[in-house]
């Protein structure tokens, strides 16, 4: 990142055009968010190492294809955000992947199943009370990978108090959850 600061300011002392500088001061942002990202990640599994219970990891599905029909598959952007989320997660000591019936939410997962091998487990969209009792059961951290109208109701079913909504063009929220008698929500974007 110092060379980074270092570019900006030879920019800015050069008078270079504005997009060179939007370029470097993009790219320090994101360098920030991503070692913020990681700072959390590792807080997240430090506490669910601690008490002994899972972090799960729950995100909507990517970004799916303009396609007629309800199971539409992943878009190309779609398949590339799966790609970034088993890039995040591979290090996350994942034990258990959860989708639904659906094919957007199963190649989003596919990426990180492969990586580490894990067989993912499909539950019905709509049946969130069994998703919910496998969460609370469960040993380990784990990926659930739902919709923008399912993972509200997990979320509550969790035991989190706090609303969430998620917009029908938004694909890069990470939602935390730790379970540790209260159930604590750490709410992310990813890229």
């Amino acid at each position: 990142m110092l060379g980074q600061i270092r570019r900006f300011n030879r920019i800015k002392r050069d008078s270079e055009p504005k997009e060179s500088a939007i370029s470097v001061l993009a790219e320090i942002a994101t360098d920030r968010m991503t070692r913020l990202l990681s700072l959390l990640l590792a807080f997240g599994f430090a506490l669910s190492t601690a008490g002994a219970q899972p972090t799960i990891f729950i995100v909507r599905h990517a970004e799916k294809a303009d396609t007629a029909g309800e199971n539409p598959e992943l878009s190309e952007v779609g398949r590339t955000r799966a790609e970034a989320l088993a890039n995040l997660l591979k290090d996350a000591n994942i034990t258990a992947i959860y989708t639904t019936e659906f094919k957007r939410t199963q190649e989003t997962a596919a990426p990180l199943a492969k990586a580490t091998g894990i067989t993912p487990v499909s539950v019905p969209a709509k049946d969130t009370a069994t998703l919910a009792a496998k969460l609370r059961d469960a040993k380990g951290n784990i990926l659930v990978v739902g919709h923008g109208n399912t993972i509200p109701d997990l979320l509550k079913a969790l035991g989190i108090s706090a609303s969430v909504n998620i917009g029908d063009s938004d694909y890069n929220e990470l939602f935390l959850v730790v379970l540790d008698g209260t159930a604590r929500l750490i709410h992310l974007h990813y890229h």
